[in-house]
C-alpha cells in the first residue's frame, strides 16, 4: 500500500498525451489512495546461503491537503534488536526529502542525509527511497509499448551520478494502473535489481499491493514484504508525523 518502494512513482514525457494519462492513474494508485493509510509489515530478509532475518513494523501515511507532498512514519515491533526504532519521512516532490531515523538504544535521532536514500532500508534489499517512492521530475521517461495487458516504461535518471542504476524498466497493469514489476540495470547496463508486486488484492475499493519482492541479483539475496491489517481514511492526527513523535509513537496504531 504505502512502503516501499522506488518502483512505483513514475512520470513520462508531456508530448505524449496518453503517457500523462497513465503516470496520473499509476501514481494514484499507487501511492495517493485516501487520504491516509496504515499497514502493518512483515518483511523477511534471505542472503545467499538461505540465511533469514526478520522485520516487523506499523507504517502510516498521511497526505498533504494540497499538493503531493506526503508524510509516512514507520515504527518497528520485531526483533528485539529493533523494537522502538521509528523512521519518519517527509515526501516533497521536486526536492530532496527529509527523514529522520530514532535509535532506541542510543536514545538518539539521526537524520539522514540527502545523499543515503539509496541505501539499504534497515540491512533489506529495498533502499531508504523506497518507502516514499522515487521524484517523478528526477527522470525522463519513454513509453516503450505494451507486453500481455502492461505498459513498459523506461526511465533514465537525469542526474546519473546521485543514483547507482543508469535507468530502469516499469510494467504496469492497463486495467488497474499498478505497477506490477520493475528492473534496475547498472552502469554497464546490466540488471542487477528486480522489484516485484507479488500480489495486489481489493482493500476498501482500491487495488493495493500485499506482497512484493526486492531481489539483488549481484549479492543473491531477497527480500519479500507483505501487508496485512490495511486500513484507509482512518483520520491520522498530523501530531503523528513530526520529530516529537519519533521518541514518542502513538500507541494506538502499535502493536506488538
Amino acid at each position: 500500500m504505502i512502503l516501499a518502494v522506488a518502483f512505483l512513482n513514475y512520470s513520462f514525457a508531456a508530448e505524449a498525451i496518453t503517457a500523462v494519462e497513465i503516470v496520473g492513474k499509476a501514481n494514484q494508485a499507487s501511492y495517493y489512495q485516501a487520504e491516509d493509510g496504515k499497514a502493518e509489515v512483515r518483511m523477511v530478509i534471505t542472503d545467499s546461503l538461505g540465511r533469514t532475518r526478520e522485520r516487523v513494523m506499523v507504517i502510516l501515511r498521511k497526505d498533504a491537503s494540497e499538493g503531493d507532498q506526503q508524510k509516512y512514519y514507520v515504527y518497528f515491533n520485531k526483533p528485539s534488536d529493533v523494537k522502538g526504532m521509528t523512521y519518519l519521512v517527509w515526501k516533497k516532490p521536486g526536492a530532496d526529502d527529509d527523514r529522520w531515523m530514532y535509535l532506541p538504544a542510543l536514545d538518539l535521532v539521526r537524520r539522514i542525509a540527502a545523499g543515503d536514500k539509496r541505501s539499504s532500508f534497515v540491512g533489506s534489499n529495498f533502499a531508504y527511497e523506497d518507502i516514499s517512492g522515487r521524484g517523478t521530475e528526477e527522470d525522463e521517461h519513454t513509453l516503450l509499448g505494451e507486453e500481455e495487458g502492461q505498459y513498459k516504461i523506461k526511465s533514465v535518471p537525469k542526474n546519473p551520478g546521485s543514483v547507482e542504476f543508469s535507468y530502469f524498466l516499469i510494467w504496469v497493469d492497463k486495467v488497474t494502473f499498478m505497477p506490477k514489476k520493475a528492473e534496475l540495470y547498472d552502469k554497464s547496463g546490466n540488471l542487477y535489481k528486480i522489484l516485484e508486486a507479488l500480489e495486489i488484492k481489493e482493500v476498501q475499493g482500491f487495488p493495493t499491493v500485499t506482497k512484493m519482492k526486492a531481489t539483488d541479483l549481484v549479492s543473491g539475496g531477497n527480500t519479500v514484504s507483505e501487508f496485512s491489517n490495511i486500513e484507509y481514511d482512518i483520520g491520522l492526527d498530523e501530531k503523528i508525523f513530526t520529530e516529537r513523535s519519533l521518541r514518542r509513537p502513538p500507541r494506538k496504531y502499535i502493536k506488538g
